[in-house]
């Protein structure tokens, strides 16, 4: 008998995989975690039964959320990660030669726990000399540290559950001062096709913030629709220009990736009121 994962994108379309074994199934405090081994894509882990990531495309998220803003900054020494909490976006923080110190601050501890035992590539970052895995709730974490990061990085769940202060203005607003006088602010700001609503409070939030506000773009396959938003906020750099050389090695990001992202398509750039 064959065995089928599928995470309901939309109430009329579904994303199947065939599973070959499940490893983990749990209620945890905060939502449902479940962890399967698929034929397609290695071990994936499903929170609330929505893909969070898996073996074969996980680098393509992972790379882009960190690397546009860590290349784009002049000097990314002290990052802050909220979310994340499979170490993924910590991974390509520590790893950048000009990061000090990468802080993941994660609400759910059984996430950090499951990816230990399951993804291994993803939680060596948590043993790595510059990082720091703190289980604790992000919005508190950030409302009282001011004037502290250069770069903060939002890897969240869609805004249902813990998750949905993560894309109000309240806490953009801490972000901001949190973040040093040439600080950034990056979120994952969901699919053009199907959550538009979710594009226009992230990117209208952070517009309204700060000095600059941009939407750009990358594809994950085992993500609603492939094509994927990310919004990004800076006080002073701006985040399309290309700084840094520090980013060898990588299977998805390079300079050109950097600039080419942030080229919308018109329908896109219409959903943030940039198309006419």
């Amino acid at each position: 008998m064959d065995l089928w994962m599928t995470e309901y994108q939309t109430p009329a379309l579904g994303f199947s995989c065939k599973v070959s074994e499940t490893l983990r199934v749990e209620q945890t405090p905060f939502q449902h975690l479940a962890v399967v081994r698929t034929e397609q894509f290695g071990n994936m882990l499903l929170l609330d039964g929505m893909v969070m990531t898996s073996d074969v495309d996980e680098y393509i998220y992972h790379e882009m959320i960190a690397q546009v803003a860590l290349n784009s900054h002049p000097n990314p020494d002290n990052v802050l990660i909220i979310g994340g909490g499979d170490g993924g976006v910590l991974r390509e923080v520590v790893q950048h030669p000009r990061v000090k110190q990468g802080t993941l601050v994660e609400i759910d501890e059984r996430v950090v726990e499951a990816s230990r035992e399951f993804f291994p590539l993803l939680s060596s970052s948590f043993s790595h000399p510059q990082a720091r895995v703190i289980i604790d709730n992000g919005i508190d974490y950030v409302h009282q540290h001011q004037d502290e990061f250069d770069l903060i990085i939002v890897d969240s769940t869609e805004p249902v559950g813990p998750a949905v202060q993560l894309f109000s203005s309240s806490f953009y607003e801490d972000c901001y001062r949190a973040l040093h006088a040439d600080g950034m602010l990056v979120v994952q700001s969901e699919s053009p096709f199907f959550n538009t609503d979710v594009i226009k409070m992230a990117h209208g939030g952070i517009k309204e913030i700060f000095p600059l506000s941009k939407l750009y773009l990358a594809y994950v396959p085992t993500y609603p629709s492939g094509m994927w938003s990310f919004t990004v906020g800076s006080k002073k750099h701006d985040p399309e220009v290309v700084v840094s050389k520090d980013h060898q090695n990588l299977k998805y990001y390079n300079a050109d990736i950097h600039r080419a992202a942030f080229q919308l398509p018109n329908f896109v750039k219409k959903i943030i009121g940039q198309g006419e």
